[in-house]
């Protein structure tokens, strides 16, 4: 069997998911291909997806800006996804699209590959800063998980308190930054400190508690500002590249039934964004 599977969003002509699973086919032995499949935000989504359904494709990865607009088209959606709101891997399986979102089980096996020791620390207490969609799937994953001492820091509090569902674990960034001595792992979710703005970091983590593992899940640059912040500090870091690296693989499970071995990956992706 030959797999066919690809990406669709808007713009996407420089993704690395085609390298991405270029890798997993050989380490599954497996054939197949990976195509980028750019939808202007200009064409008629509903006629571009009638076109998609014609491709007789395995599966495909759902990226911005379709990540909600594709779930009006999919036949079954996962309970995972539904909590989520957001789509970003479909499986084509018997003439019906099924909606999987792997961004936070993924950015969870990557930071337990890192550090896999947290697997069994679920009392930790965890900071997730932003509250938009890829905060959202890491909160649910690492609930799912155990985790239990979850709190969320964003400028706005109505959209944390939107996400939890509760007041309660909710707070400002500014009352995050006076109280990070408390937390012990601390996942940066938005985009403050992309290129070209990698100067800019969304608080200070001056008093970090000296155990604490910091996260970022931006990956252009790959060294942000932030985890600069925490590497001075000599804290334990954990860089954003290698949740892109999981939630394809758990994407790939999905569609393969096939679970590619790891080793190695996140190097060989951070030598191609470091050129």
């Amino acid at each position: 069997m030959s797999y066919k599977l690809g990406l669709i969003g808007f713009p996407i002509k420089h993704s690395l998911s085609p390298w991405i699973h270029k890798q997993f086919f050989e380490r599954t032995n497996l054939e197949g291909s990976y195509s980028i499949m750019e939808i202007s935000t200009e064409k008629d989504f509903l006629e571009e997806m009638k076109q998609l359904k014609e491709k007789e494709l395995n599966g495909f990865n759902v990226t911005v800006p379709y990540k909600v607009k594709i779930i009006e088209h999919l036949d079954v959606l996962d309970e995972q996804a539904e909590k989520i709101g957001a789509v970003n891997t479909v499986l084509c399986k018997n003439g019906k699209w099924i909606g999987y979102n792997t961004d936070g089980i993924g950015y969870l096996r990557s930071l337990l590959s890192k550090y896999p020791e947290l697997a069994n620390e679920e009392e930790k207490s965890v900071l997730i800063l932003g509250a938009g969609g890829a905060a959202k799937g890491i909160y649910h994953a690492l609930i799912h998980h155990g985790f239990n001492n979850v709190t969320i820091a964003n400028r706005s509090l109505e959209k944390a308190e939107q996400l939890l569902g509760t007041r309660e674990h909710v707070m400002t960034l500014e009352e995050a930054e006076k109280q990070i001595n408390i937390f012990d792992i601390i996942i940066q979710t938005t985009s403050v400190g992309m290129k070209p703005n990698q100067d800019k970091s969304i608080i200070s983590l001056n008093h970090l508690k000296e155990n604490a593992v910091v996260s970022d899940i931006i990956y252009q640059p790959l060294m942000t500002s932030f985890l600069k912040q925490a590497k001075s500090l000599h804290r334990s870091i954990h860089f954003g590249h290698t949740m892109l690296l999981y939630q394809a693989q758990y994407a790939f499970e999905i569609w393969t039934g096939k679970q590619p071995d790891m080793e190695n990956m996140d190097k060989a992706l951070q030598n191609i964004l470091e050129g």
